[in-house]
């Protein structure tokens, strides 16, 4: 442990930085103030910034519950190296390559520029057999599929978990996460994420060639699994609903926003847990607990049980644009990754 309110470097005064001036307008890039951390928080050099499916949603003005005002810096996974420690901030000191889901949301600024002050609770040491790319790419999916399966359904050995959307940003470290922890793992899929999803370890189930009572059958004899991890939402939670095992299964959504009856999961005697993976960004409450789980994480991916799967192109900070629009696209799988760097010699959003 380590206690540090010192340097590692000079740092510049200006940063370059992408900013979201309104809802639904193109992105610009511009010279920002370097901001200075505060008590508890620390300045990390960005070098990597992970685009998530929320990232497009907020820039378009579609996520009210994300409290995003403009003019704003967006991203919300980061990974980098600290440059200053604040006051009070143990266990990090200049130079610590980390990750975390910092920012991007509320009033937070966001990883989409060359520095980030984040708060130090929120952060874990980098997994050293992991890229600064691979890294930023785990956060928001890993934190989620942590809190679905571990904090709420505690997934165990020999349990038979169901994903649906096996293939997704989230859906595909949560069928690593439940291998990790024992479990018989299957996954929803079509096409080309049928591979995606044996690759990382599950059975895969073909939605669109399979009823949800012929897998319930086939896999679990009729009584349905143990836990569900639902990713889609909609029609496709409905069918958890149905799908899920009597008495003690469990049930987990990462959208479950819509209006559902109840009565399918009450006839079976099992139970519904939502997550909401940005609580402790907008309320500061749980924050150390992001921290943890992403040191567990860290943990997972050093011993081999988690690889995050990553886009193939890649990204500079003025081509922030184009990396949205290849996720908002749906070209390609894996995480799309902004990779910030030093470089300023890239053209613009």
């Amino acid at each position: 442990m380590a206690t540090s309110t010192g340097t590692m470097t000079e740092v510049d005064g200006t940063m370059r930085a992408v900013v979201l001036d309104e809802f639904g307008a193109p992105f610009a890039v511009r010279d920002l103030p370097v901001p200075e951390p505060g008590p508890g928080e620390v300045l990390v050099r960005v070098a990597a910034s992970g685009v998530n499916p929320l990232d497009l949603k907020i820039a378009a003005g579609a996520a009210a519950h994300a409290q995003v005002r403009t003019p704003a810096v967006l991203g919300i996974d980061m990974a980098g190296t600290i440059a200053r420690v604040g006051a009070g901030v143990a266990g990090f000191t200049a130079g610590d390559e980390v990750y975390g889901m910092t920012g991007g949301v509320g009033a937070v600024a966001g990883s989409l520029a060359e520095y980030q002050v984040a708060d130090a609770g929120l952060l874990a040491a980098k997994p050293v057999n992991l890229s600064m790319a691979q890294a930023a790419a785990l956060p928001l999916s890993a934190i989620t599929a942590w809190e679905g399966l571990v904090d709420r359904a505690q997934v165990g050995d020999g349990d038979s978990v169901l994903v649906h959307g096996g293939a997704g940003g989230v859906g595909h470290i949560a069928v690593q996460l439940a291998v990790a922890r024992g479990a018989r793992v299957y996954a929803t899929g079509t096409g080309a994420s049928i591979g995606v999803i044996e690759q990382a370890g599950a059975t895969a189930i073909d939605y669109r060639a399979t009823a949800v009572a012929d897998y319930v059958a086939r896999h679990t004899g009729g009584e349905g699994f143990d836990v569900i991890f639902d990713t889609v939402g909609g029609a496709t939670l409905d069918a958890s609903f149905t799908a899920v095992r009597y008495y003690t299964g469990r049930v987990v959504s990462i959208l479950g926003w819509g209006t559902h009856s109840l009565a399918p999961l009450s006839f079976r005697g099992a139970s519904y847990s939502g997550v909401f993976t940005l609580l402790p960004l907008l309320t500061g409450h749980g924050r150390s607990h992001h921290g943890q789980i992403l040191r567990q994480v860290t943990a997972l991916a050093q011993a081999g049980a988690l690889r995050p799967l990553l886009h193939e192109e890649s990204f500079a900070l003025a081509d922030t644009a184009a990396a949205h629009d290849v996720l908002s696209g749906g070209r390609g799988r894996g995480r799309v990754i902004v990779n910030v760097g030093p470089d300023r010699a890239s053209g613009g959003c």
